[in-house]
Protein backbone atom coordinates (compact mmCIF):
# COMPACT_ATOMS: atom_id res chain seq x y z
CA UNK A 1 0.00 0.00 0.00
CA UNK A 2 2.91 2.43 0.64
CA UNK A 3 3.82 1.91 -3.12
CA UNK A 4 1.02 1.95 -5.04
CA UNK A 5 -0.59 5.37 -5.23
CA UNK A 6 -3.27 5.11 -7.34
CA UNK A 7 -5.58 8.01 -7.68
CA UNK A 8 -3.65 10.29 -4.94
CA UNK A 9 -4.21 13.66 -3.99
CA UNK A 10 -1.73 15.81 -2.97
CA UNK A 11 -3.16 18.41 -0.78
CA UNK A 12 -1.52 20.81 2.35
CA UNK A 13 -3.83 20.97 5.32
CA UNK A 14 -3.38 22.72 8.32
CA UNK A 15 -6.03 20.58 9.96
CA UNK A 16 -4.20 17.15 11.42
CA UNK A 17 -6.99 14.54 12.08
CA UNK A 18 -4.68 12.60 14.56
CA UNK A 19 -4.91 9.09 12.95
CA UNK A 20 -4.55 5.53 12.67
CA UNK A 21 -4.02 3.44 9.33
CA UNK A 22 -5.57 0.09 9.73
CA UNK A 23 -4.66 -1.77 6.59
CA UNK A 24 -1.70 -3.59 4.79
CA UNK A 25 -0.44 -4.65 8.40
CA UNK A 26 1.32 -7.70 6.98
CA UNK A 27 2.98 -5.52 3.73
CA UNK A 28 5.01 -3.47 7.01
CA UNK A 29 5.91 -6.72 8.65
CA UNK A 30 7.38 -8.18 5.14
CA UNK A 31 9.31 -5.03 4.59
CA UNK A 32 10.86 -4.27 7.61
CA UNK A 33 11.87 -7.98 8.13
CA UNK A 34 13.50 -7.37 4.52
CA UNK A 35 15.32 -4.00 5.84
CA UNK A 36 16.93 -5.22 8.96
CA UNK A 37 16.55 -7.28 11.77
CA UNK A 38 15.92 -4.23 14.47
CA UNK A 39 12.81 -3.80 12.80
CA UNK A 40 11.98 -7.10 11.98
CA UNK A 41 12.48 -7.21 16.20
CA UNK A 42 10.03 -4.49 16.28
CA UNK A 43 7.39 -5.95 14.67
CA UNK A 44 7.47 -8.72 16.60
CA UNK A 45 7.27 -7.11 19.23
CA UNK A 46 4.29 -5.51 18.38
CA UNK A 47 2.11 -8.68 17.79
CA UNK A 48 3.12 -10.52 20.63
CA UNK A 49 1.36 -7.27 22.56
CA UNK A 50 -1.44 -7.44 20.57
CA UNK A 51 -2.10 -10.92 21.03
CA UNK A 52 -1.23 -10.65 24.94
CA UNK A 53 -4.14 -8.23 24.87
CA UNK A 54 -6.43 -9.81 23.02
CA UNK A 55 -5.76 -13.28 24.91
CA UNK A 56 -5.75 -11.68 28.81
CA UNK A 57 -7.51 -8.20 28.74
CA UNK A 58 -10.14 -7.87 30.85
CA UNK A 59 -12.99 -7.70 28.54
CA UNK A 60 -12.78 -8.85 24.56
CA UNK A 61 -11.48 -5.96 22.34
CA UNK A 62 -11.94 -5.38 18.59
CA UNK A 63 -8.14 -6.14 16.63
CA UNK A 64 -8.95 -3.69 13.89
CA UNK A 65 -10.12 -1.15 17.20
CA UNK A 66 -7.15 -2.01 18.35
CA UNK A 67 -4.81 -1.33 15.23
CA UNK A 68 -5.95 1.85 14.84
CA UNK A 69 -5.53 2.69 18.21
CA UNK A 70 -1.11 1.72 17.65
CA UNK A 71 -1.05 3.06 14.68
CA UNK A 72 -2.30 6.29 15.47
CA UNK A 73 0.24 6.92 18.46
CA UNK A 74 2.82 5.76 15.90
CA UNK A 75 1.40 8.92 13.49
CA UNK A 76 0.86 11.00 16.33
CA UNK A 77 4.89 10.88 16.55
CA UNK A 78 5.68 11.64 13.37
CA UNK A 79 3.63 15.67 12.86
CA UNK A 80 0.50 16.95 13.62
CA UNK A 81 -0.09 16.63 10.08
CA UNK A 82 0.14 12.85 9.11
CA UNK A 83 -2.68 11.12 10.28
CA UNK A 84 -4.89 8.19 9.17
CA UNK A 85 -8.56 8.45 7.92
CA UNK A 86 -11.08 5.69 9.29
CA UNK A 87 -14.09 5.88 6.44
CA UNK A 88 -16.46 7.69 7.45
CA UNK A 89 -13.35 10.66 8.03
CA UNK A 90 -12.12 9.83 5.06
CA UNK A 91 -15.35 10.58 2.91
CA UNK A 92 -15.90 13.94 5.08
CA UNK A 93 -12.70 14.96 4.01
CA UNK A 94 -12.94 14.43 0.18
CA UNK A 95 -16.43 16.35 0.53
CA UNK A 96 -14.36 19.32 2.29
CA UNK A 97 -12.22 19.69 -0.41
CA UNK A 98 -15.46 20.18 -2.60
CA UNK A 99 -16.34 23.38 -0.36
CA UNK A 100 -19.17 21.35 1.84
CA UNK A 101 -19.62 19.83 5.00
CA UNK A 102 -21.31 19.92 8.27
CA UNK A 103 -19.98 21.55 11.56
CA UNK A 104 -18.88 25.00 13.01
CA UNK A 105 -16.49 26.10 10.31
CA UNK A 106 -13.24 25.95 12.04
CA UNK A 107 -9.44 25.20 11.18
CA UNK A 108 -7.66 23.31 14.24
CA UNK A 109 -4.46 22.02 14.79
CA UNK A 110 -2.33 20.83 17.81
CA UNK A 111 -0.21 23.74 18.61
CA UNK A 112 2.35 23.42 21.69
CA UNK A 113 0.41 19.87 22.76
CA UNK A 114 -2.98 22.87 22.65
CA UNK A 115 -5.74 22.16 20.55
CA UNK A 116 -5.78 25.98 18.78
CA UNK A 117 -7.62 27.77 16.09
CA UNK A 118 -5.66 28.36 12.94
CA UNK A 119 -8.88 30.17 11.64
CA UNK A 120 -12.38 30.28 11.51
CA UNK A 121 -14.13 30.33 7.74
CA UNK A 122 -15.78 33.38 6.79
CA UNK A 123 -19.79 33.24 7.15
CA UNK A 124 -19.75 30.59 9.34
CA UNK A 125 -21.17 29.43 13.27
CA UNK A 126 -17.62 29.97 14.49
CA UNK A 127 -16.75 32.97 12.29
CA UNK A 128 -19.84 34.73 13.48
CA UNK A 129 -19.43 33.56 17.26
CA UNK A 130 -16.47 35.51 17.47
CA UNK A 131 -14.00 32.87 16.96
CA UNK A 132 -10.58 34.08 16.52
CA UNK A 133 -7.24 32.41 14.80
CA UNK A 134 -4.69 31.64 17.76
CA UNK A 135 -7.53 30.81 19.94
CA UNK A 136 -6.74 27.75 22.22
CA UNK A 137 -10.06 25.35 22.67
CA UNK A 138 -10.07 24.61 26.85
CA UNK A 139 -12.95 22.35 26.53
CA UNK A 140 -15.61 21.15 23.78
CA UNK A 141 -18.72 20.80 25.86
CA UNK A 142 -17.65 19.70 29.39
CA UNK A 143 -14.61 17.35 27.66
CA UNK A 144 -11.30 19.10 28.23
CA UNK A 145 -9.39 18.77 25.20
CA UNK A 146 -5.96 18.03 27.05
CA UNK A 147 -4.75 15.10 25.02
CA UNK A 148 -7.28 14.83 23.12
CA UNK A 149 -6.43 13.79 19.58
CA UNK A 150 -7.91 16.32 16.90
CA UNK A 151 -10.11 13.43 15.42
CA UNK A 152 -12.04 13.23 18.27
CA UNK A 153 -12.11 16.91 19.13
CA UNK A 154 -13.66 16.94 15.32
CA UNK A 155 -16.34 14.69 15.83
CA UNK A 156 -17.39 15.96 18.83
CA UNK A 157 -17.48 19.49 17.01
CA UNK A 158 -19.56 18.15 14.13
CA UNK A 159 -22.96 17.14 14.34
CA UNK A 160 -26.34 17.82 12.94
CA UNK A 161 -27.55 21.16 11.94
CA UNK A 162 -29.38 23.15 14.41
CA UNK A 163 -27.73 21.31 17.49
CA UNK A 164 -25.65 23.49 20.03
CA UNK A 165 -21.97 22.74 21.10
CA UNK A 166 -19.92 24.74 23.59
CA UNK A 167 -16.18 25.95 23.17
CA UNK A 168 -14.41 26.92 26.06
CA UNK A 169 -11.80 29.53 24.86
CA UNK A 170 -8.19 30.60 26.30
CA UNK A 171 -7.32 33.93 25.03
CA UNK A 172 -4.70 36.74 24.82
CA UNK A 173 -6.34 39.46 26.61
CA UNK A 174 -8.98 37.25 28.60
CA UNK A 175 -8.82 37.50 32.57
CA UNK A 176 -10.44 33.66 32.10
CA UNK A 177 -11.55 31.28 29.95
CA UNK A 178 -15.11 31.92 28.12
CA UNK A 179 -17.42 30.15 27.09
CA UNK A 180 -18.58 30.48 23.52
CA UNK A 181 -22.03 28.46 23.04
CA UNK A 182 -22.35 27.62 18.68
CA UNK A 183 -25.09 26.09 16.43
CA UNK A 184 -23.97 23.83 14.51
CA UNK A 185 -25.26 24.13 10.61
CA UNK A 186 -24.13 23.04 6.74
CA UNK A 187 -20.87 24.65 5.83
CA UNK A 188 -20.76 25.81 2.11
CA UNK A 189 -17.63 27.25 1.90
CA UNK A 190 -17.50 29.70 -1.05
CA UNK A 191 -13.75 29.63 -2.13
CA UNK A 192 -13.33 33.00 -4.35
CA UNK A 193 -15.42 35.96 -3.62
CA UNK A 194 -14.72 39.31 -5.73
CA UNK A 195 -16.00 43.03 -5.42
CA UNK A 196 -14.95 46.57 -6.90
CA UNK A 197 -13.17 48.37 -4.07
CA UNK A 198 -12.98 51.35 -6.43
CA UNK A 199 -13.04 52.78 -10.00
CA UNK A 200 -9.94 50.52 -11.67
CA UNK A 201 -9.29 48.50 -8.61
CA UNK A 202 -10.55 45.01 -7.52
CA UNK A 203 -10.33 42.67 -4.11
CA UNK A 204 -10.72 38.94 -4.31
CA UNK A 205 -10.80 37.07 -1.33
CA UNK A 206 -9.71 33.55 -1.18
CA UNK A 207 -10.97 31.55 1.93
CA UNK A 208 -10.05 28.11 0.54
CA UNK A 209 -7.83 26.35 -1.83
CA UNK A 210 -10.84 23.81 -2.91
CA UNK A 211 -11.08 21.70 -6.35
CA UNK A 212 -12.81 24.40 -8.14
CA UNK A 213 -10.25 27.69 -6.87
CA UNK A 214 -8.69 27.85 -10.15
CA UNK A 215 -12.10 28.45 -11.96
CA UNK A 216 -13.35 30.62 -9.53
CA UNK A 217 -10.71 33.10 -9.58
CA UNK A 218 -10.47 33.03 -13.65
CA UNK A 219 -14.33 34.12 -13.15
CA UNK A 220 -13.74 36.58 -10.50
CA UNK A 221 -10.64 38.05 -12.70
CA UNK A 222 -13.09 38.38 -15.88
CA UNK A 223 -15.77 39.99 -14.09
CA UNK A 224 -13.62 42.55 -12.06
CA UNK A 225 -12.84 43.57 -15.78
CA UNK A 226 -16.30 43.52 -17.20
CA UNK A 227 -16.87 46.35 -14.11
CA UNK A 228 -13.97 48.74 -14.98
CA UNK A 229 -13.98 49.21 -18.62
CA UNK A 230 -12.05 45.84 -19.75
CA UNK A 231 -8.70 46.92 -17.71
CA UNK A 232 -7.59 46.62 -14.05
CA UNK A 233 -5.33 49.76 -12.21
CA UNK A 234 -4.14 47.29 -9.58
CA UNK A 235 -5.70 44.37 -7.63
CA UNK A 236 -6.03 42.98 -3.81
CA UNK A 237 -5.75 39.63 -3.27
CA UNK A 238 -6.60 38.47 0.03
CA UNK A 239 -5.37 35.54 1.87
CA UNK A 240 -6.08 36.02 5.31
CA UNK A 241 -7.39 33.46 6.77
CA UNK A 242 -6.94 30.93 4.32
CA UNK A 243 -5.84 27.85 5.74
CA UNK A 244 -5.11 26.39 2.82
CA UNK A 245 -6.21 23.47 0.73
CA UNK A 246 -4.71 21.60 -2.25
CA UNK A 247 -1.81 22.14 -3.46
CA UNK A 248 -2.01 22.04 -7.50
CA UNK A 249 -4.96 24.48 -6.89
CA UNK A 250 -1.98 26.87 -5.34
CA UNK A 251 -0.26 26.38 -8.27
CA UNK A 252 -2.76 27.47 -10.40
CA UNK A 253 -3.61 30.46 -8.56
CA UNK A 254 -0.29 31.79 -8.29
CA UNK A 255 0.46 30.86 -12.49
CA UNK A 256 -2.81 33.77 -13.32
CA UNK A 257 -0.28 36.15 -12.38
CA UNK A 258 3.72 34.91 -12.54
CA UNK A 259 4.39 35.14 -16.05
CA UNK A 260 6.87 32.44 -16.30
CA UNK A 261 9.43 30.27 -14.01
CA UNK A 262 9.44 28.22 -10.76
CA UNK A 263 6.13 29.27 -8.64
CA UNK A 264 7.26 26.34 -6.05
CA UNK A 265 9.49 22.91 -6.01
CA UNK A 266 8.62 20.09 -2.98
CA UNK A 267 11.62 17.92 -1.56
CA UNK A 268 11.20 14.26 0.44
CA UNK A 269 12.67 11.14 0.09
CA UNK A 270 10.83 9.53 -2.87
CA UNK A 271 11.30 10.20 -5.92
CA UNK A 272 7.48 10.61 -6.47
CA UNK A 273 7.62 13.76 -3.71
CA UNK A 274 10.58 15.63 -5.58
CA UNK A 275 8.55 17.67 -7.84
CA UNK A 276 8.80 20.77 -9.86
CA UNK A 277 5.76 22.88 -10.16
CA UNK A 278 6.02 26.18 -13.12
CA UNK A 279 3.89 28.79 -14.88
CA UNK A 280 2.64 28.06 -18.31
CA UNK A 281 3.33 30.29 -21.07
CA UNK A 282 0.40 32.27 -21.79
CA UNK A 283 -3.29 33.67 -20.18
CA UNK A 284 -0.98 35.17 -17.83
CA UNK A 285 -3.34 38.53 -16.13
CA UNK A 286 -1.49 42.04 -16.97
CA UNK A 287 1.23 42.85 -14.72
CA UNK A 288 -0.62 45.45 -12.89
CA UNK A 289 0.38 46.59 -8.91
CA UNK A 290 -0.95 44.01 -6.85
CA UNK A 291 -0.88 43.79 -2.97
CA UNK A 292 -1.38 40.29 -1.25
CA UNK A 293 -2.86 40.86 2.31
CA UNK A 294 -1.73 37.65 4.99
CA UNK A 295 -1.86 36.99 8.50
CA UNK A 296 -1.23 34.25 11.07
CA UNK A 297 -4.18 32.18 9.78
CA UNK A 298 -2.79 32.18 6.03
CA UNK A 299 -0.92 29.10 5.74
CA UNK A 300 0.41 26.32 3.33
CA UNK A 301 -1.03 26.60 0.20
CA UNK A 302 -1.67 30.42 0.82
CA UNK A 303 1.60 30.37 1.68
CA UNK A 304 3.14 28.88 -1.71
CA UNK A 305 0.84 31.87 -3.09
CA UNK A 306 2.17 34.84 -1.24
CA UNK A 307 6.09 33.22 -1.54
CA UNK A 308 5.88 32.76 -5.04
CA UNK A 309 4.60 36.12 -5.99
CA UNK A 310 7.12 37.84 -3.39
CA UNK A 311 9.97 35.76 -4.95
CA UNK A 312 9.13 36.70 -8.27
CA UNK A 313 8.70 40.59 -6.91
CA UNK A 314 4.87 40.46 -8.38
CA UNK A 315 3.31 41.46 -5.57
CA UNK A 316 3.74 43.52 -2.48
CA UNK A 317 2.80 41.42 0.68
CA UNK A 318 1.10 43.47 3.53
CA UNK A 319 -0.18 42.44 6.35
CA UNK A 320 1.43 40.43 9.11
CA UNK A 321 3.34 37.13 9.58
CA UNK A 322 1.97 34.22 8.47
CA UNK A 323 1.33 30.77 9.98
CA UNK A 324 4.51 28.57 8.89
CA UNK A 325 3.49 25.44 7.07
CA UNK A 326 5.63 24.22 4.78
CA UNK A 327 4.85 20.49 4.81
CA UNK A 328 3.29 18.48 2.24
CA UNK A 329 0.60 16.26 2.91
CA UNK A 330 0.29 13.20 0.07
CA UNK A 331 -3.71 11.61 0.85
CA UNK A 332 -3.37 7.46 -0.35
CA UNK A 333 -7.06 5.66 -0.17
CA UNK A 334 -6.33 2.63 1.55
CA UNK A 335 -8.21 -0.78 0.79
CA UNK A 336 -11.19 -0.45 3.44
CA UNK A 337 -12.30 3.12 2.22
CA UNK A 338 -10.02 4.45 4.93
CA UNK A 339 -7.31 6.50 4.02
CA UNK A 340 -3.84 7.98 5.22
CA UNK A 341 -2.59 11.39 4.72
CA UNK A 342 0.88 11.30 5.06
CA UNK A 343 3.27 14.42 5.39
CA UNK A 344 5.69 12.96 2.58
CA UNK A 345 8.03 16.28 1.31
CA UNK A 346 8.81 19.68 2.42
CA UNK A 347 8.34 22.89 -0.19
CA UNK A 348 9.81 25.46 -0.92
CA UNK A 349 9.61 28.53 -2.76
CA UNK A 350 11.44 29.65 -5.78
CA UNK A 351 13.98 31.55 -4.21
CA UNK A 352 14.48 28.29 -1.98
CA UNK A 353 12.97 28.93 1.21
CA UNK A 354 11.62 26.76 3.67
CA UNK A 355 8.55 28.46 5.64
CA UNK A 356 8.26 25.48 7.82
CA UNK A 357 7.49 26.86 11.30
CA UNK A 358 8.70 30.34 9.82
CA UNK A 359 5.89 31.65 7.81
CA UNK A 360 5.81 34.46 5.17
CA UNK A 361 7.31 37.61 6.01
CA UNK A 362 5.43 40.72 4.31
CA UNK A 363 7.48 43.44 2.51
CA UNK A 364 5.06 45.84 4.55
CA UNK A 365 3.71 45.18 8.39
CA UNK A 366 0.14 46.51 8.97
CA UNK A 367 -1.54 45.32 11.70
CA UNK A 368 -5.48 44.77 12.18
CA UNK A 369 -6.87 47.52 13.07
CA UNK A 370 -10.36 49.08 13.89
CA UNK A 371 -11.57 52.23 11.46
CA UNK A 372 -13.34 54.67 13.51
CA UNK A 373 -15.80 57.80 12.05
CA UNK A 374 -13.75 60.90 11.63
CA UNK A 375 -16.32 62.68 13.59
CA UNK A 376 -15.44 60.17 16.38
CA UNK A 377 -11.79 61.16 16.74
CA UNK A 378 -10.39 63.96 18.95
CA UNK A 379 -7.41 66.23 19.29
CA UNK A 380 -7.66 67.39 15.45
CA UNK A 381 -9.00 70.75 14.67
CA UNK A 382 -9.93 71.73 11.29
CA UNK A 383 -10.57 75.02 9.36
CA UNK A 384 -14.68 74.39 9.53
CA UNK A 385 -14.37 73.88 12.82
CA UNK A 386 -13.44 77.69 13.68
CA UNK A 387 -15.67 80.70 14.36
CA UNK A 388 -16.08 82.89 11.27
CA UNK A 389 -14.54 79.99 8.76
CA UNK A 390 -15.49 80.51 5.21
CA UNK A 391 -17.93 78.63 3.27
CA UNK A 392 -17.17 77.15 -0.31
CA UNK A 393 -17.40 79.58 -2.88
CA UNK A 394 -19.89 79.30 -5.51
CA UNK A 395 -17.28 78.57 -8.38
CA UNK A 396 -16.63 74.90 -6.02
CA UNK A 397 -20.41 73.37 -6.99
CA UNK A 398 -22.13 70.76 -5.34
CA UNK A 399 -20.77 68.00 -8.22
CA UNK A 400 -17.11 69.18 -6.55
CA UNK A 401 -17.76 68.95 -3.03
CA UNK A 402 -19.90 65.61 -3.72
CA UNK A 403 -16.83 64.61 -5.44
CA UNK A 404 -14.81 65.15 -2.35
CA UNK A 405 -16.99 63.04 0.08
CA UNK A 406 -16.75 59.78 -2.30
CA UNK A 407 -13.19 60.33 -2.43
CA UNK A 408 -13.54 60.11 1.59
CA UNK A 409 -15.18 56.59 1.41
CA UNK A 410 -13.30 54.75 -1.54
CA UNK A 411 -14.37 51.46 -0.46
CA UNK A 412 -17.60 50.26 -1.94
CA UNK A 413 -20.24 47.80 -2.10
CA UNK A 414 -18.70 46.00 1.12
CA UNK A 415 -19.66 47.30 4.41
CA UNK A 416 -17.26 45.24 6.17
CA UNK A 417 -14.33 46.31 3.63
CA UNK A 418 -15.17 49.71 4.52
CA UNK A 419 -14.02 49.93 8.19
CA UNK A 420 -11.17 47.17 7.06
CA UNK A 421 -7.45 48.92 7.93
CA UNK A 422 -5.50 46.43 5.84
CA UNK A 423 -7.32 46.58 2.80
CA UNK A 424 -7.75 50.46 2.92
CA UNK A 425 -3.85 50.36 3.19
CA UNK A 426 -3.80 47.92 0.57
CA UNK A 427 -5.77 50.12 -1.65
CA UNK A 428 -3.90 53.13 -0.58
CA UNK A 429 -0.74 51.58 -2.13
CA UNK A 430 -1.97 50.99 -5.04
CA UNK A 431 -3.39 54.29 -5.82
CA UNK A 432 -0.06 55.39 -4.97
CA UNK A 433 1.62 53.49 -7.48
CA UNK A 434 -0.41 54.82 -9.80
CA UNK A 435 0.15 58.29 -9.05
CA UNK A 436 3.98 57.74 -9.23
CA UNK A 437 3.79 55.78 -12.46
CA UNK A 438 1.91 58.88 -13.73
CA UNK A 439 4.08 61.37 -12.59
CA UNK A 440 7.22 59.97 -13.94
CA UNK A 441 5.02 60.17 -17.22
CA UNK A 442 4.85 63.51 -16.62
CA UNK A 443 8.58 63.84 -16.29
Amino acid sequence: MFRTRKGKKIALFVVAFLVVIGAGGLVVQKRCAAEGGNDYESMELFTDVLAIVKKSYVEEVDTKKLIYGAINGMLSSLDPHSSFMPPDMYKEMKIDTKGSFGGLGIEITIKDGILTVISPIEDTPAFRAGIKAGDQILKIDDRFTKDMSIMDAVKRMRGAKGTKVTLTIVREGFDKPKDFTLVRDIIQVKSVRSMTLDSGYGYIRIAQFQEKTDDDLAKALKTLREENGGSLKGLVLDLRNDPGGLLDQAVKVADHFVEEGLIVYTEGREQGSRMQFTARKGGTEPAYPMVVLINGGSASASEIVAGALQDHKRAVIMGTQSFGKGSVQTIIPLSDDSGLRLTTARYYTPNGRSIQAKGITPDIIVERAEIQPAEKKEGHIREKDLENHFEPGEKTGEGNDKAVKEKGAPVKGDDQLKGDYQVLRALDLLKGWEILKTMNKAG
